[in-house]
Protein backbone atom coordinates (compact mmCIF):
# COMPACT_ATOMS: atom_id res chain seq x y z
CA UNK A 1 0.00 0.00 0.00
CA UNK A 2 1.07 3.63 -0.82
CA UNK A 3 1.91 6.22 1.94
CA UNK A 4 -1.49 8.00 2.11
CA UNK A 5 -0.48 10.21 4.93
CA UNK A 6 0.68 14.74 4.78
CA UNK A 7 2.06 16.24 7.69
CA UNK A 8 1.29 19.88 7.44
CA UNK A 9 3.61 22.60 9.02
CA UNK A 10 2.97 26.13 9.40
CA UNK A 11 5.81 27.77 10.39
CA UNK A 12 5.84 31.38 12.00
CA UNK A 13 8.65 33.21 13.61
CA UNK A 14 7.83 32.21 17.26
CA UNK A 15 5.58 29.66 16.51
CA UNK A 16 4.71 26.01 14.54
CA UNK A 17 1.46 24.21 13.98
CA UNK A 18 0.87 21.45 12.58
CA UNK A 19 -1.68 18.30 11.61
CA UNK A 20 -1.07 15.06 10.76
CA UNK A 21 -3.69 13.48 8.16
CA UNK A 22 -4.54 10.53 6.86
CA UNK A 23 -5.37 10.88 2.66
CA UNK A 24 -7.65 7.99 2.08
CA UNK A 25 -10.37 9.01 4.35
CA UNK A 26 -9.49 12.72 4.81
CA UNK A 27 -9.12 12.10 8.88
CA UNK A 28 -7.31 13.89 10.85
CA UNK A 29 -4.37 11.86 13.06
CA UNK A 30 -2.81 14.57 15.40
CA UNK A 31 -2.99 18.02 15.63
CA UNK A 32 0.05 20.70 17.61
CA UNK A 33 0.81 24.20 18.49
CA UNK A 34 4.60 24.97 19.57
CA UNK A 35 4.07 29.08 20.78
CA UNK A 36 6.70 31.12 22.30
CA UNK A 37 9.92 29.40 20.32
CA UNK A 38 12.90 30.84 22.02
CA UNK A 39 11.32 32.76 24.86
CA UNK A 40 12.16 31.30 28.75
CA UNK A 41 9.05 29.67 28.53
CA UNK A 42 7.72 27.75 25.67
CA UNK A 43 4.06 25.63 24.95
CA UNK A 44 3.94 22.71 23.41
CA UNK A 45 -0.09 21.38 23.44
CA UNK A 46 -0.27 17.90 21.26
CA UNK A 47 -3.68 16.32 20.73
CA UNK A 48 -3.82 12.76 19.53
CA UNK A 49 -7.12 12.47 17.30
CA UNK A 50 -6.71 9.45 16.33
CA UNK A 51 -6.75 7.75 19.36
CA UNK A 52 -9.19 10.08 20.82
CA UNK A 53 -7.07 11.06 23.81
CA UNK A 54 -6.66 13.45 25.50
CA UNK A 55 -4.62 16.98 24.62
CA UNK A 56 -1.20 17.35 26.01
CA UNK A 57 0.62 20.34 26.98
CA UNK A 58 3.96 21.05 28.76
CA UNK A 59 6.26 24.19 29.02
CA UNK A 60 10.00 24.27 28.94
CA UNK A 61 12.14 26.25 27.09
CA UNK A 62 12.25 25.48 23.48
CA UNK A 63 15.69 27.39 21.92
CA UNK A 64 14.67 27.58 18.34
CA UNK A 65 12.45 25.72 14.79
CA UNK A 66 14.89 22.93 15.39
CA UNK A 67 13.83 22.01 18.75
CA UNK A 68 10.28 23.08 17.63
CA UNK A 69 10.36 19.92 15.44
CA UNK A 70 11.97 17.41 17.32
CA UNK A 71 9.10 18.40 20.00
CA UNK A 72 6.99 17.69 17.46
CA UNK A 73 8.55 14.68 16.58
CA UNK A 74 8.40 13.31 20.01
CA UNK A 75 5.00 13.52 20.55
CA UNK A 76 4.13 11.70 17.10
CA UNK A 77 6.11 9.27 18.27
CA UNK A 78 4.81 8.81 21.33
CA UNK A 79 1.01 7.86 19.60
CA UNK A 80 3.02 5.48 17.05
CA UNK A 81 2.70 8.32 14.33
CA UNK A 82 6.51 9.17 14.31
CA UNK A 83 8.13 11.20 10.99
CA UNK A 84 9.84 7.80 10.42
CA UNK A 85 6.36 5.64 9.44
CA UNK A 86 6.77 4.21 6.17
CA UNK A 87 3.28 5.42 6.02
CA UNK A 88 4.32 9.01 5.30
CA UNK A 89 4.21 10.39 2.05
CA UNK A 90 4.85 13.97 2.08
CA UNK A 91 5.38 17.44 4.45
CA UNK A 92 3.53 20.20 3.25
CA UNK A 93 4.36 23.69 4.05
CA UNK A 94 2.37 26.44 4.34
CA UNK A 95 4.67 29.60 2.96
CA UNK A 96 3.12 32.90 2.62
CA UNK A 97 4.69 34.52 -0.61
CA UNK A 98 5.44 32.85 -3.34
CA UNK A 99 4.95 35.73 -5.75
CA UNK A 100 4.63 35.50 -9.86
CA UNK A 101 6.98 32.89 -10.20
CA UNK A 102 4.94 30.12 -7.93
CA UNK A 103 1.35 29.48 -9.34
CA UNK A 104 0.75 25.92 -7.93
CA UNK A 105 2.06 23.57 -5.02
CA UNK A 106 5.79 22.90 -5.82
CA UNK A 107 8.19 20.24 -4.52
CA UNK A 108 10.80 21.84 -2.62
CA UNK A 109 14.59 21.86 -4.00
CA UNK A 110 17.31 24.52 -3.81
CA UNK A 111 16.25 26.41 -6.54
CA UNK A 112 12.91 26.82 -4.83
CA UNK A 113 14.47 27.56 -1.53
CA UNK A 114 16.27 30.50 -3.20
CA UNK A 115 13.20 31.85 -4.74
CA UNK A 116 11.17 31.75 -1.62
CA UNK A 117 14.48 33.63 -0.22
CA UNK A 118 14.42 36.44 -2.64
CA UNK A 119 10.87 37.10 -1.71
CA UNK A 120 12.00 37.87 1.71
CA UNK A 121 11.74 41.90 0.69
CA UNK A 122 8.20 41.47 0.18
CA UNK A 123 7.03 39.14 2.92
CA UNK A 124 10.00 40.11 5.84
CA UNK A 125 7.40 38.50 8.68
CA UNK A 126 6.51 35.15 6.63
CA UNK A 127 9.15 34.03 4.96
CA UNK A 128 11.97 33.86 6.72
CA UNK A 129 9.81 31.87 8.79
CA UNK A 130 8.79 29.69 6.64
CA UNK A 131 12.35 28.98 5.63
CA UNK A 132 13.39 27.82 8.53
CA UNK A 133 10.52 25.33 8.86
CA UNK A 134 11.36 24.13 5.71
CA UNK A 135 14.69 23.68 6.20
CA UNK A 136 14.62 22.10 9.60
CA UNK A 137 11.56 19.42 8.10
CA UNK A 138 14.23 18.80 5.39
CA UNK A 139 17.18 17.73 7.67
CA UNK A 140 14.78 15.51 9.54
CA UNK A 141 13.47 13.91 6.92
CA UNK A 142 15.86 14.17 4.10
CA UNK A 143 14.80 11.14 1.61
CA UNK A 144 10.74 13.09 1.74
CA UNK A 145 9.33 15.02 -0.64
CA UNK A 146 8.43 18.46 1.04
CA UNK A 147 6.36 20.55 -0.74
CA UNK A 148 5.43 24.60 -0.40
CA UNK A 149 1.69 25.20 -0.66
CA UNK A 150 1.82 29.33 -1.35
CA UNK A 151 -0.58 31.83 0.28
CA UNK A 152 -0.25 33.67 -2.86
CA UNK A 153 -0.93 30.88 -5.29
CA UNK A 154 -4.65 31.11 -5.79
CA UNK A 155 -4.03 34.66 -6.92
CA UNK A 156 -2.14 34.41 -9.59
CA UNK A 157 -4.83 34.12 -12.13
CA UNK A 158 -5.81 37.45 -11.39
CA UNK A 159 -5.75 39.38 -14.28
CA UNK A 160 -2.88 42.08 -15.28
CA UNK A 161 -5.66 44.93 -14.84
CA UNK A 162 -6.48 43.68 -11.31
CA UNK A 163 -2.69 42.68 -10.28
CA UNK A 164 -0.92 45.74 -11.30
CA UNK A 165 -1.07 49.12 -9.41
CA UNK A 166 -0.77 52.50 -11.73
CA UNK A 167 2.54 53.74 -10.79
CA UNK A 168 5.41 53.65 -13.35
CA UNK A 169 6.09 50.43 -15.01
CA UNK A 170 9.70 50.07 -14.84
CA UNK A 171 9.77 50.84 -11.30
CA UNK A 172 6.94 48.36 -10.23
CA UNK A 173 8.34 45.53 -12.29
CA UNK A 174 12.16 46.55 -10.82
CA UNK A 175 10.65 45.99 -7.01
CA UNK A 176 8.43 43.44 -7.75
CA UNK A 177 5.46 45.69 -6.48
CA UNK A 178 1.95 44.53 -7.84
CA UNK A 179 -1.36 42.93 -6.27
CA UNK A 180 -0.42 39.72 -5.14
CA UNK A 181 -2.99 38.59 -2.43
CA UNK A 182 -3.16 36.36 0.67
CA UNK A 183 -4.97 33.56 2.28
CA UNK A 184 -5.11 32.12 -0.85
CA UNK A 185 -5.72 28.32 0.23
CA UNK A 186 -8.16 29.75 2.66
CA UNK A 187 -10.32 31.20 -0.72
CA UNK A 188 -9.17 28.17 -3.08
CA UNK A 189 -11.06 25.68 -0.60
CA UNK A 190 -14.15 27.96 0.36
CA UNK A 191 -15.05 28.99 -3.26
CA UNK A 192 -14.69 25.06 -4.04
CA UNK A 193 -16.96 24.05 -1.01
CA UNK A 194 -19.80 26.78 -1.72
CA UNK A 195 -19.66 25.14 -5.17
CA UNK A 196 -20.26 21.89 -3.95
CA UNK A 197 -23.01 23.11 -1.49
CA UNK A 198 -24.84 24.53 -4.32
CA UNK A 199 -24.72 21.37 -5.83
CA UNK A 200 -22.79 22.74 -8.80
CA UNK A 201 -19.03 22.60 -10.39
CA UNK A 202 -16.54 25.15 -9.13
CA UNK A 203 -16.22 26.35 -13.33
CA UNK A 204 -19.87 26.80 -12.99
CA UNK A 205 -20.16 29.05 -10.17
CA UNK A 206 -19.42 32.90 -9.59
CA UNK A 207 -18.10 33.27 -5.71
CA UNK A 208 -17.21 36.70 -3.64
CA UNK A 209 -15.22 34.81 -0.18
CA UNK A 210 -15.06 36.92 2.96
CA UNK A 211 -12.46 35.32 5.03
CA UNK A 212 -12.82 37.67 8.26
CA UNK A 213 -10.33 36.34 10.78
CA UNK A 214 -8.14 39.06 12.65
CA UNK A 215 -6.72 38.86 9.30
CA UNK A 216 -9.24 39.86 6.52
CA UNK A 217 -9.05 39.79 2.94
CA UNK A 218 -11.99 39.00 -0.11
CA UNK A 219 -11.97 37.89 -3.29
CA UNK A 220 -13.64 37.69 -6.47
CA UNK A 221 -14.21 33.82 -8.07
CA UNK A 222 -15.07 33.12 -11.49
CA UNK A 223 -15.62 29.75 -12.22
CA UNK A 224 -12.72 28.25 -9.77
CA UNK A 225 -10.44 31.09 -10.54
CA UNK A 226 -9.51 34.29 -8.84
CA UNK A 227 -10.00 37.53 -10.87
CA UNK A 228 -9.49 40.13 -7.94
CA UNK A 229 -8.81 40.18 -4.74
CA UNK A 230 -8.32 42.62 -1.44
CA UNK A 231 -5.09 42.02 -0.14
CA UNK A 232 -2.01 43.57 -2.07
CA UNK A 233 1.54 43.76 -2.17
CA UNK A 234 1.12 42.75 1.47
CA UNK A 235 -1.51 41.65 3.78
CA UNK A 236 -2.07 45.70 4.92
CA UNK A 237 -4.28 46.47 1.66
CA UNK A 238 -8.02 45.78 1.77
CA UNK A 239 -10.77 45.26 4.84
CA UNK A 240 -10.90 46.73 8.47
CA UNK A 241 -9.00 43.79 10.18
CA UNK A 242 -8.12 43.21 14.29
CA UNK A 243 -4.63 45.66 13.96
CA UNK A 244 -4.91 46.56 10.56
CA UNK A 245 -6.18 49.56 8.64
CA UNK A 246 -6.08 48.10 5.25
CA UNK A 247 -7.61 50.68 2.18
CA UNK A 248 -6.01 54.03 3.06
CA UNK A 249 -4.90 57.28 1.35
CA UNK A 250 -0.74 56.64 0.51
CA UNK A 251 -0.27 60.33 1.25
CA UNK A 252 -1.04 59.58 4.93
CA UNK A 253 2.01 57.87 5.02
CA UNK A 254 4.48 60.66 3.82
CA UNK A 255 2.22 63.30 5.64
CA UNK A 256 3.00 61.03 9.04
CA UNK A 257 6.52 61.29 8.09
CA UNK A 258 6.58 64.92 7.66
CA UNK A 259 4.56 66.77 9.74
CA UNK A 260 4.08 64.09 12.76
CA UNK A 261 8.01 63.05 12.20
CA UNK A 262 7.34 59.33 12.23
CA UNK A 263 9.87 56.69 10.95
CA UNK A 264 9.13 54.40 8.85
CA UNK A 265 9.28 51.75 10.83
CA UNK A 266 7.05 53.64 13.14
CA UNK A 267 4.57 53.75 10.91
CA UNK A 268 5.00 50.43 9.69
CA UNK A 269 4.11 49.35 13.50
CA UNK A 270 0.58 51.78 13.14
CA UNK A 271 -0.80 50.37 10.71
CA UNK A 272 -0.08 46.91 11.28
CA UNK A 273 -0.16 46.67 14.94
CA UNK A 274 -2.22 49.65 15.98
CA UNK A 275 -4.81 50.19 13.24
CA UNK A 276 -7.97 48.41 12.22
CA UNK A 277 -10.63 47.59 15.20
CA UNK A 278 -7.88 47.58 18.18
CA UNK A 279 -7.03 50.99 16.68
CA UNK A 280 -10.73 52.57 16.32
CA UNK A 281 -12.01 51.03 19.55
CA UNK A 282 -9.27 49.46 21.49
CA UNK A 283 -10.44 45.91 21.50
CA UNK A 284 -9.91 43.77 18.25
CA UNK A 285 -12.19 40.51 18.70
CA UNK A 286 -15.64 41.35 17.43
CA UNK A 287 -17.13 39.46 20.49
CA UNK A 288 -15.90 41.97 22.93
CA UNK A 289 -16.99 44.71 20.32
CA UNK A 290 -20.03 43.45 19.98
CA UNK A 291 -20.92 43.06 23.78
CA UNK A 292 -19.58 46.39 24.23
CA UNK A 293 -22.33 47.92 21.62
CA UNK A 294 -25.03 46.06 23.56
CA UNK A 295 -23.71 48.29 26.67
CA UNK A 296 -24.06 51.61 24.61
CA UNK A 297 -20.40 52.47 23.54
CA UNK A 298 -20.27 54.30 20.64
CA UNK A 299 -16.53 54.17 19.89
CA UNK A 300 -17.17 50.29 19.62
CA UNK A 301 -20.58 50.54 17.71
CA UNK A 302 -18.21 53.66 15.43
CA UNK A 303 -15.97 50.79 14.80
CA UNK A 304 -18.30 48.47 13.77
CA UNK A 305 -19.61 50.53 11.33
CA UNK A 306 -16.32 51.51 9.98
CA UNK A 307 -15.57 47.81 9.59
CA UNK A 308 -18.87 46.72 7.62
CA UNK A 309 -19.25 49.70 5.24
CA UNK A 310 -15.44 48.86 4.06
CA UNK A 311 -16.81 45.38 3.92
CA UNK A 312 -20.35 46.37 2.21
CA UNK A 313 -18.16 48.38 -0.47
CA UNK A 314 -15.98 45.47 -1.45
CA UNK A 315 -19.32 43.54 -2.04
CA UNK A 316 -20.54 45.56 -4.17
CA UNK A 317 -17.14 46.02 -5.96
CA UNK A 318 -17.14 42.46 -6.81
CA UNK A 319 -20.34 42.33 -7.73
CA UNK A 320 -19.73 44.65 -10.57
CA UNK A 321 -16.66 42.85 -11.03
CA UNK A 322 -18.39 39.45 -11.68
CA UNK A 323 -21.08 40.56 -13.34
CA UNK A 324 -23.44 38.10 -11.87
CA UNK A 325 -22.72 36.99 -8.52
CA UNK A 326 -24.38 32.93 -7.38
CA UNK A 327 -23.09 32.80 -3.79
CA UNK A 328 -21.64 35.09 -1.01
CA UNK A 329 -19.35 33.08 1.46
CA UNK A 330 -18.59 34.04 5.22
CA UNK A 331 -15.34 32.41 6.28
CA UNK A 332 -12.49 31.83 9.30
CA UNK A 333 -13.11 32.87 12.86
CA UNK A 334 -15.46 35.90 12.55
CA UNK A 335 -17.21 35.06 9.33
CA UNK A 336 -18.06 32.04 10.80
CA UNK A 337 -19.00 33.07 14.45
CA UNK A 338 -20.58 36.32 14.37
CA UNK A 339 -23.80 36.35 12.99
CA UNK A 340 -24.26 40.19 13.31
CA UNK A 341 -21.61 41.25 10.74
CA UNK A 342 -23.13 38.53 8.43
CA UNK A 343 -26.60 40.50 9.02
CA UNK A 344 -25.27 44.02 8.40
CA UNK A 345 -22.30 43.03 5.64
CA UNK A 346 -25.41 42.35 3.32
CA UNK A 347 -28.17 44.79 4.62
CA UNK A 348 -29.66 47.19 2.35
CA UNK A 349 -28.24 45.17 -0.29
CA UNK A 350 -31.57 43.14 -1.30
CA UNK A 351 -31.75 45.06 -4.77
CA UNK A 352 -29.04 42.72 -5.31
CA UNK A 353 -30.72 39.68 -4.76
CA UNK A 354 -28.67 39.45 -1.51
CA UNK A 355 -30.29 39.04 2.23
CA UNK A 356 -30.34 36.61 5.37
CA UNK A 357 -32.54 34.21 7.37
CA UNK A 358 -32.63 35.34 10.80
CA UNK A 359 -33.08 32.19 11.82
CA UNK A 360 -30.65 30.57 9.76
CA UNK A 361 -28.14 33.02 10.35
CA UNK A 362 -28.21 32.79 13.99
CA UNK A 363 -27.17 29.27 14.30
CA UNK A 364 -24.02 28.35 15.39
CA UNK A 365 -21.82 25.48 13.85
CA UNK A 366 -23.20 22.57 11.88
CA UNK A 367 -20.57 22.80 8.75
CA UNK A 368 -20.94 24.17 5.25
CA UNK A 369 -25.10 25.95 5.34
CA UNK A 370 -27.21 28.62 3.35
CA UNK A 371 -28.17 31.23 5.79
CA UNK A 372 -30.33 33.14 2.76
CA UNK A 373 -33.96 33.05 2.61
CA UNK A 374 -35.75 29.91 0.66
CA UNK A 375 -35.53 30.45 -2.79
CA UNK A 376 -33.09 33.59 -2.91
CA UNK A 377 -31.53 35.23 -6.24
CA UNK A 378 -28.11 34.93 -4.57
CA UNK A 379 -27.42 32.33 -1.89
CA UNK A 380 -25.52 33.55 1.45
CA UNK A 381 -23.52 31.11 3.18
CA UNK A 382 -21.05 30.11 5.78
CA UNK A 383 -18.78 27.76 4.50
CA UNK A 384 -15.94 26.75 7.64
CA UNK A 385 -12.56 27.22 6.29
CA UNK A 386 -9.92 24.45 6.21
CA UNK A 387 -6.98 25.71 5.14
CA UNK A 388 -4.68 22.39 6.63
CA UNK A 389 -6.90 19.90 4.69
CA UNK A 390 -6.47 22.05 1.24
CA UNK A 391 -2.46 22.36 2.24
CA UNK A 392 -2.78 18.36 2.38
CA UNK A 393 -4.74 17.46 -0.52
CA UNK A 394 -2.86 20.03 -2.78
CA UNK A 395 0.47 18.04 -1.53
CA UNK A 396 -0.58 14.93 -2.09
CA UNK A 397 -1.99 15.27 -5.08
CA UNK A 398 1.39 16.53 -6.34
CA UNK A 399 3.27 13.67 -4.55
CA UNK A 400 0.89 11.32 -6.16
CA UNK A 401 1.93 12.80 -10.02
CA UNK A 402 5.57 12.35 -9.24
CA UNK A 403 5.56 8.89 -8.18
Amino acid sequence: MSPSRVLVLNSGSSSVKYQLLEMEDSGRLATGLIERIGERTSLVRHTPLASGGEARERTGRVADHEAALKAMAEELAADGLGLDSPELAAIGHRVVHGGKHFTEPTVIDDAVLAEIERLIPVAPLHNPANLTGIRTAMTLRPDLPQVAVFDTAFHTTMPESAARYAIDVRTADEHRIRRYGFHGTSHAYVSRETARLLGKAPEEVNVIVLHLGNGASASAVRGGRCVDTSMGLTPLEGLVMGTRSGDMDPAVIFHLMRVGGMSADEIDTLLNKKSGLVGLCGDNDMREIRRRIDEGDEQAELAFDIYIHRLKKYIGAYYAVLGRVDAVAFTAGVGENAAPVREAAVAGLEGMGLAVDGGRNAVRGGGARLISPEGARVAVAVVPTDEEMEIAQQTYALVGKHN
